[in-house]
């Protein structure tokens, strides 16, 4: 018999992307939503335009402040009695060589990409304990098993994150809590249409056997099964949500047939 009490998801960098679709996600089914991010102004529009006020708390903070994470942590206990799961979604990231990469830069993604999971799954699980664990998901990146170019800080970053995620699903086992990782490809994003190129997408399509970008619906659909007792058997696993892009070696748009002229 399940519980008739709404289970209860804090997704970060919840503002727009994959955060706030993997908030609708969990809304969809029930859930009530904390959408935790740094950007004030831009959360309270989503959360608005959400139309579940009973459901949904906004956050405002910074994941790399510790001070910042434990209170959001209490307000979420304070409002809502408990927590179920934790998508540590918020990211930033700084595209450049790494002879160019300023050591600010660097320290800030580190901050963020992977101080920032470290800082909400330490304030988060002592809440989850309290009803008998729950799950956690972390976002990491094709680009942390991936090298490419202008990704030294960035990729980084998720590598850490990915390794993260497994330490912390061999400790938080014994509290009931399941930890895994959704590692997307490109994703057809706001940030992703502003910066690339249709040189850049005629790319990727050619190195994605799917051929196509991933949606954030489609990313949304992963995290909330790894959050769900649909995944109660699974821990400490990097799920890669990425059309095969890195399952796929090289010669792709050859072998298909499709080589692009110009």
């Amino acid at each position: 018999m399940t519980s008739s009490v709404p289970k209860v998801a804090l997704v970060t960098g919840a503002a727009r992307g994959i955060g706030l679709a993997a908030a609708k996600r969990f809304l969809a089914d029930g859930w009530r939503v904390a959408l935790l991010d740094i950007e004030g102004a831009l959360l309270e529009n989503a959360v608005a335009a959400l139309k579940k006020p009973e459901d949904t708390l906004a956050l405002t903070c910074d994941v790399a402040d510790a001070e910042g994470v434990a209170a959001a942590i209490a307000s979420i206990n304070r409002r809502f009695g408990r927590l179920d799961a934790l998508v540590n979604n918020a990211g930033v990231a700084v595209f450049a060589p790494v002879l160019e990469t300023s050591d600010a830069d660097w320290n800030r993604i580190m901050a963020v990409n992977l101080t920032g999971p470290f800082l909400c799954t330490k304030a988060a699980a002592p809440v989850m304990r309290e009803h008998g664990g729950g799950a956690i998901v972390n976002i990491t990146s094709i680009s942390a098993v991936r090298a490419s170019t202008l990704r030294s800080a960035y990729g980084t970053s998720k590598a850490g994150l990915a390794h993260l995620t497994k330490q912390l699903a061999v400790e938080l086992a014994s509290l009931g809590i399941r930890v895994n990782g959704v590692a997307p490809g490109p994703v057809e994003t706001a940030m992703a249409k502003a910066v690339h190129t249709p040189e850049i997408r005629a790319d990727y399509h050619d190195a994605i056997p799917l051929n196509r970008y991933g949606l954030e619906e489609e990313l949304a659909e992963a995290i909330f099964f790894l959050c769900s007792d649909r995944a109660s058997y699974i821990t400490g696993q990097i799920l890669a949500v990425d059309g095969g892009f890195d399952a796929a070696g090289i010669g792709l748009p050859t072998l298909r047939g499709q080589r692009r002229n110009g």
